[in-house]
């Protein structure tokens, strides 16, 4: 991608919230509503700025687990589910160019974890496939501090 990592990373800082998730809002929100009525946290905490994040920042239902200026931000789940979940998105490269990785771990908790990773992989291939292509896009047409907006 023909941006800078920082400019990757800004627009990857706004995720959720008002802003959304790039791809699919209907499914997070689908999602969340899902969550809340198993007794989770949904999507309705939002989060606390819509430009900034710190580590420990509720981010809808997630959790700003590592935040790394111009390099990466990892989530962990907060919603329920039969186990652990991360995502994780990092950005390397220079002022030239940059590539942007995203990564969705799951640590299952028993048969029933194991099922249900499995059962929502194809789904979130469709859905972080289409966030990361969107995540770009939105990168590459965002004006920078010369243009105007």
């Amino acid at each position: 991608m023909a941006v800078p990592p920082e400019k990757a990373l800004k627009k990857i800082r706004r995720i959720g919230g008002a802003t959304g998730w790039y791809y699919a809002n209907w499914l997070w929100k689908l999602r969340g509503a899902l969550d809340r009525a198993a007794g989770g946290v949904g999507l309705r905490r939002g989060r606390r700025d819509p430009d900034s994040l710190r580590v420990g920042d509720a981010l809808d239902c997630w959790r700003v687990e590592v935040l790394e200026p111009n390099r990466r931000l990892r989530l962990a789940a907060e919603m329920k589910m039969p186990g652990r979940a991360w995502l994780e998105l990092t950005v390397s490269g220079a002022s030239g160019g940059s590539t942007i990785r995203q990564t969705a771990s799951f640590d299952p908790l028993g048969l029933l974890g194991r099922a249900y990773w499995y059962a929502v992989y194809p789904l979130h291939q469709i859905v972080f496939a289409g966030m990361l292509r969107r995540i770009a896009t939105v990168a590459l047409t965002a004006p920078t501090r010369e243009q105007k907006p």
